[in-house]
């Protein structure tokens, strides 16, 4: 992980008031994985400046119309539908397959796919719904971090494109497939992010993420 601290480089909060046009979205949290990379604790639970990650990410998608927790129902959360794939512990492809069954037909045109352990994603989360806006002929925008890489569960969706890619794959079967795979027809556009885009992967990110959390006083 790098960039965990309070700098931002700002490209993505130019999307701002873009943003504030209201655009409908749905979203989907993934917090089913193991969190081997912290000893096998619950990642979605584990506090990053006195709130869980999994809060942290529900406060980032706190506009969608519909959200829903891919996850253990140990994790289920006032008013938010929690689902799971089955098997569990499918991988993030197999998640994003259960979240859009748990939202249905009538889903948004747009869903945000989001990672719960990414602190500070609701800093880069309306970025993303307006870039998409803008660009009608993209099927996906996605955070860029801040070593230029995408960051796919990270991203702006148009539900339709994202629903016929899972078909795709699904002869093969959805469960433990790359999200390179996932991805690979779509068109996307990138939203510059930073360091709001970095992960909490490991306790040193989680250490960092707290120091910075109580610097800046979020």
């Amino acid at each position: 992980m790098s960039g965990a601290g309070p700098a931002y480089d700002g490209a993505a909060a130019a999307y701002d008031a873009v943003a504030s046009d209201g655009a409908a979205y749905d979203a989907v949290v993934l917090a089913g994985g193991a969190g081997r990379r912290l000893g096998g604790v619950a990642k979605p639970e584990v506090r990053v400046g006195g709130r869980a990650l999994l809060d942290r990410a529900l406060d980032a998608v706190a506009g969608a119309r519909r959200r829903v927790v891919v996850g253990p129902e140990a994790l289920a959360r006032p008013g938010v539908t929690t689902t799971l794939e089955d098997p569990p512990l499918g991988g993030p492809v197999a998640g994003i397959d259960a979240g859009l069954a748990a939202l249905g037909a009538e889903a948004a045109d747009v869903v945000v796919v989001l990672a719960c352990d990414v602190p500070r994603a609701g800093e880069v989360v309306p970025a993303l719904v307006a870039r998409l806006a803008g660009a009608p002929e993209a099927d996906a925008a996605v955070a860029l971090d801040a070593d230029g890489r995408r960051q796919w569960l990270l991203g702006a969706y148009r539900r339709a494109a994202l629903a016929g890619a899972l078909d795709a794959l699904r002869p093969g079967g959805v469960r433990d497939r790359s999200v390179r795979s996932l991805v690979a027809p779509l068109s996307a556009v990138a939203v510059p992010a930073g360091g709001a885009a970095a992960d909490a992967d490991t306790w040193q990110d989680v250490a960092a993420f707290d120091g910075a959390s109580e610097g800046s006083g979020r």
